[in-house]
């Protein structure tokens, strides 16, 4: 079965976590790890550092691979999660060159705490490999047995 795979990158600073907003619509908003699509001929790794100097304007070092899972949806897209090292540089907000300048659909940069992020963007980060990060895992194990969800509409 051939995939369509992305990349995604997880960089954290100070216990926050570089999140990047999506537009798609008045409706349809959402917070991610800056990341997209692999090109043709490129590797997972180059994709992430590729997609962090669009989306982020900075340049990164990979410290080790998180995880790779199949989205559920699409076209059984194969995404690969990379924790990613900036330094000290600043990222500001990119672009998509695959999407012309009106069409743009990042938004927003923003460092953010768990308890910043919503119940939906989370549960993504946890599927994208975020208890591989030791201070994530250590949160998360930290976390009582209760059970809780958020109320269905």
């Amino acid at each position: 079965m051939e995939y369509k795979n992305g990349s995604l990158c997880l960089v954290v600073r100070d216990n926050k976590i570089l999140m990047v907003k999506h537009k798609r619509s008045e409706k349809n908003e959402y917070y991610t790890l800056p990341g997209g699509g692999i090109e043709k001929d490129e590797t997972p790794e180059q994709a992430a550092i590729r997609e962090l100097q669009e989306e982020c304007s900075v340049s990164g070092v990979i410290i080790k691979k998180l995880c790779e899972y199949l989205f559920p949806f699409g076209d059984n897209v194969k995404i690969h999660t990379f924790y990613i090292g900036i330094g000290n540089q600043k990222p500001i907000l990119g672009s998509d060159p695959e999407l012309a300048e009106e069409n743009q659909i990042l938004t927003e940069l923003k460092w953010m705490a768990l308890d910043e992020i919503c119940e939906r963007d989370r549960a993504f980060l946890w599927a994208a490999g975020l208890a591989g990060v030791e201070y994530y895992f250590n949160e998360l194990t930290s976390w009582g047995d209760d059970i809780s969800y958020p109320t269905k509409r």
